[in-house]
């Protein structure tokens, strides 16, 4: 009788677990979703404001400290993604945000330079092409770890051609850039959300699972970002 019922506990156990699981991670990407969707806010936001203002325009890019500015969202990548094992989540979420400002900042004179209308629109179609792609890297049965070493390979390429074409300033090498950069970008967010999927564990505490959220998040914030940049550079109508 013990042996039995002990049994068909296992089998019941077995299956709420597997629902906790999905729900949990659920929860989990929902969350990852949630912080990507607030700094991408907190950006725009701080993008439109210090465009809005032309004595913070001058000051921050008429002057040495838009290197600053420009370079600090960078520093802010690396020092989260090599101190996230040491630092709390709530300051990992607090790193998180003012990354977010930095990153609006640096972004501000894009309102200068683009069309209020152009940059609403190619939002729009980043936003569409970047849940789509999200949606298969959640959903597909196929491993992508092969297509994100490839294009992660690719990235370094992009950035040396971009760095070079600072120097050349050709207009030709500038579009197939941005051609090449959003392909990239689309390829990683699919990769990406299967990585961050993968990277759930039901056990984890809600430390760890915070921290994770976070990482996630910035990891989609800047496809996000990224594939819209160069959209925009595509598709944009300048002032």
């Amino acid at each position: 009788m013990i042996n039995r019922s002990s049994h068909r506990s296992v089998g019941y156990g077995q299956t709420a677990t597997a629902e906790e699981i999905d729900a949990g991670l659920r929860a989990y990407m929902l969350g990852v979703y949630n912080y990507m969707t607030i700094a991408l806010g907190i950006t725009g936001l701080a993008a439109f404001g210090v465009s809005q203002s032309p004595e913070l325009m001058n000051v921050i890019f008429g002057t040495p400290l838009k290197w600053v500015v420009m370079l600090a969202p960078l520093g802010m990548v690396f020092f989260l993604s090599a101190r996230i094992n040491k630092i709390q989540a709530s300051t990992a979420q607090m790193l998180f945000w003012v990354f977010a400002v930095l990153m609006g900042v640096s972004l501000a004179s894009i309102f200068v330079v683009y069309n209020m209308g152009s940059i609403a629109r190619v939002f729009f179609i980043t936003a569409a092409a970047f849940a789509g792609l999200s949606l298969v890297g959640y959903t597909t049965k196929k491993n992508l770890s092969a297509m994100g070493s490839f294009l992660i390979i690719g990235l370094f390429g992009l950035i040396i051609a971009s760095v070079v074409n600072i120097f050349l300033a050709s207009p030709g090498l500038e579009f197939v850039i941005s051609i090449i950069g959003v392909l990239i970008f689309a390829g990683l967010t699919a990769y990406d959300t299967q990585r961050i999927k993968l990277m759930y564990i039901e056990s984890d505490g809600s430390e760890v699972s915070q921290k994770k959220s976070v990482m996630g998040a910035l990891s989609l914030y800047l496809n996000f970002l990224n594939m819209f940049m160069f959209l925009l550079q595509l598709l944009g109508n300048r002032n």
